[in-house]
């Protein structure tokens, strides 16, 4: 499968101190005992993935991840750990990486996600519709959504959980519609264009963007370049791709360019308008008329949405770090590959449990 793989491992997040350090970045930290970053590998390895980017961001940070998977993944996948600057943004990191990208698509995950969903499934469902990018997206955990999560006890009482909105087709395969839940108030505006493009919506605000993505390369490497200060993939390129996807350009003097912020209105004689009919009149062939290029100014966005019976979770917050720990050794015990009962635990070997020790430290971690 000619994809390129990227995993953007971070560095040393604030969001995670003190848990991460110099000594110990964000992609080392023991989850389960193992270190996070391997959950991403090894599901990559299990889809046959084995070219892959490591971008860390920090110089010392990347001289330990590269050590660790050096040794750890010796003739098992063919790894290249890039140093970028730090707080440059997942977008920034790709952008800093542009010109090694040279495949047709780009598998970009990031290296905090927990999930036995395969990236290949991704992969497959991409390719197979021909899309500028396909979002994998996942039901949002108990504990609410990763991005949401707070540092601490009194900034999640105060602030409510804000959730995602996605506008999807009726047949769940394409991304009309994205809004983070930063940026939710009161109201969601979805422009009359869009409804009478598709002629049918699906609203949903239960899904998660589990942050692995699948990009056509030139589109990326385009996006990257002409909006340079873009820093977020989620926040930003996403979005961007999203709303440039129904744009109408000119055919044979008719159409008119919407521009990113939709607010210019579609002429009724444009193709755009055509295709509610056209999902009324051959339904099998309304996947194709939604995004057939429009005066070649058209591309596709798509999603792959688990089933609600795949874990998916990202490490991001203290409070997903716990989640994850709980959850690796209870209902999502097949990711760390061990089998566990009251004689069979996760603590270490040479762990030492001294005179002055509690067992309360090790109960705050994993059960907290």
């Amino acid at each position: 499968m000619d994809f390129q793989v990227v995993v953007l491992a971070g560095g040393t997040s604030e969001k995670l101190s003190p848990l991460v350090s110099k000594d110990v970045p964000k992609a080392l930290l023991p989850v389960a005992n193992r270190p996070a970053i391997s959950y991403v590998l090894d599901l990559l390895e299990s889809s046959d993935l084995k070219d892959i980017i490591v971008v860390v961001e920090g110089q010392e940070a990347a001289r330990l991840v590269g050590a660790w998977i050096s040794s750890a993944y010796l003739d098992r996948l063919v790894v290249e750990v890039v140093a970028v600057t730090e707080d440059i943004g997942t977008a920034g990191a790709l952008r800093a990486i542009s010109k090694r990208l040279v495949a047709n698509d780009v598998l970009v995950i990031s290296g905090d996600l927990v999930t036995d969903v395969l990236p290949g499934a991704v992969a497959a469902t991409h390719r197979r519709n021909g899309a500028a990018v396909t979002a994998l997206l996942c039901s949002v955990p108990v504990s609410g959504p990763s991005d949401a999560a707070s540092s601490g006890g009194k900034d999640k009482a105060k602030k409510p959980c804000r959730l995602n909105i996605v506008g999807l087709d009726i047949t769940r395969q394409f991304l009309l519609h994205v809004v983070s839940g930063t940026d939710v108030e009161k109201d969601v505006r979805v422009y009359k264009r869009k409804i009478r493009a598709v002629g049918q919506m699906e609203i949903r605000s239960d899904l998660m963007d589990a942050h692995l993505y699948a990009f056509n390369r030139t589109t990326l490497q385009d996006v990257l370049e002409q909006k340079e200060a873009y820093r977020s993939i989620r926040l930003e390129v996403l979005p961007y791709l999203v709303k440039s996807q129904l744009r109408s350009a000119p055919s044979g003097g008719e159409g008119t360019i919407v521009d990113e912020t939709g607010n210019v209105v579609v002429p009724p004689s444009s193709n755009l308008q055509c295709l509610s009919q056209h999902r009324a009149i051959a339904p099998s062939a309304f996947k194709q008329d939604l995004l057939a290029s429009s005066g070649g100014g058209t591309h596709r966005c798509c999603v792959y949405i688990a089933s609600k019976n795949k874990y998916c979770h990202r490490l991001n917050s203290i409070q997903a770090y716990c989640d994850i720990n709980r959850d690796v050794i209870g209902e999502a015990s097949h990711l760390s590959g061990y089998s566990f009962s009251s004689h069979n635990n996760i603590i270490h070997p040479s762990c030492v449990l001294g005179s002055k020790s509690t067992v309360s430290l090790i109960s705050y971690l994993f059960h907290n």
